[in-house]
């Protein structure tokens, strides 16, 4: 990821004393803030050039983690959308990671969310992003990522979440085979969802199954309960969550279990305090951002997760974020968009 022709001329940014007694244990919000703000600034460095393929997700990441953050501002509003501008095909309408890449329904997915952040939808050809997405819809339900034919859960998800943030779901998609296809990727075991029919249950695609649900307004499909339990097992001794058995804890988790357990009324279920204490554990004190366990090095899609799994547990310092969309919930307000939600059980 790039921010540096997007970050704002600064004269320093505001700043607490965030080097108190047990500096772990709060969230270190202007060291995150400064994190972001120079992440990507190196072009010669190998992150930078080694990241060029999700480029386009990166800046989502970081775009949101700011405003989530109340800091949106110190980005430049319109240095963004000409970059996503020029990463929209011309031919296909999708969009690229990057110029000069091809596009990917993952990286679609970004550039509208950072267009909606923005209010800017009116800057891109959405009719060609529709066409782009229908296109990749197959016989039974299911969506290729590309033109090169990879089938996968996460894409469904994109799909359906990229027509229901341009307002065209109903009118694009065929909503009732994507939601079979998604069901035919449930495990009766454990009620979790794999990448495909008959794959291993796996957090973040079961965030994607669950959220695919919660836009198409099918959650009574789900078995709640059963899937709410081999959630609620993600939970680890050290407070951290897993996306399955038998692996370790990581902060991308904290947003695709607590996401998915909030979605279906059962957040707390799990216990909110030793998980804001193993997020916290993975800020990094010296440099701000947040990494996957606790001294690792930090990046920028840790940071974001890891920021979106405290505002799903209440944190006072952050905005409120939809657990459908990722995005901040002003901005579902504003689009109109009600993803369904079960209530507390």
């Amino acid at each position: 990821m790039d921010f540096t022709t997007f970050v704002k001329p600064s004269n320093g940014g505001a700043s607490n004393n965030e080097n108190e007694t047990e500096p772990a244990k709060k969230l270190q919000f202007w060291k995150h803030v400064e994190y972001i703000e120079n992440h990507g600034k190196q072009e010669d460095d190998f992150e930078y050039c080694m990241t060029e393929f999700l480029r386009m997700s990166g800046i989502y990441w970081g775009v949101t983690a700011l405003d989530i953050m109340g800091q949106l501002d110190r980005l430049d509003r319109k240095s963004i959308i000409e970059f996503v501008k020029r990463c929209q095909c011309p031919t296909s309408g999708g969009f690229s990671p990057c110029e000069g890449h091809d596009p990917h329904m993952l990286y679609t997915l970004s550039a509208v969310q950072i267009l909606c952040t923005y209010d800017a939808l009116n800057e891109i050809d959405c009719d060609a992003v529709v066409r782009y997405v229908v296109g990749l819809q197959q016989p039974d339900g299911s969506f290729f990522g590309d033109k090169w034919g990879e089938v996968d859960t996460r894409f469904s998800f994109c799909a359906v979440a990229t027509m229901t943030l341009l307002q065209r779901l109903e009118q694009s998609v065929d909503v009732e085979k994507a939601v079979k296809f998604v069901m035919s990727c449930c495990n009766q075991t454990d009620g979790g969802f794999g990448s495909k029919p008959g794959a291993e249950s796996h957090a973040g695609l079961t965030y994607c199954c669950v959220g695919l649900l919660s836009l198409t307004q099918r959650l009574h499909l789900l078995d709640v309960d059963k899937l709410g339990w081999w959630l609620c097992e993600r939970q680890l001794p050290s407070g951290g969550l897993n996306g399955r058995p038998e692996k370790l804890p990581d902060v991308c988790y904290s947003w695709w279990v607590l996401s998915s357990l909030t979605i279906m009324g059962r957040l707390h279920w799990i216990s909110s305090e030793k998980l804001q204490q193993f997020i916290l554990s993975c800020q990094d004190l010296e440099t701000g951002g947040f990494s996957d366990r606790t001294g690792n090095m930090p990046d920028i899609f840790h940071t974001l997760f890891g920021i979106g799994g405290l505002s799903l547990l209440g944190h006072p310092d952050l905005k409120l974020i939809n657990p459908t969309l990722c995005m901040p919930q002003y901005i579902i307000d504003r689009l109109g968009i009600k993803p369904q939600r079960l209530t507390l059980a």
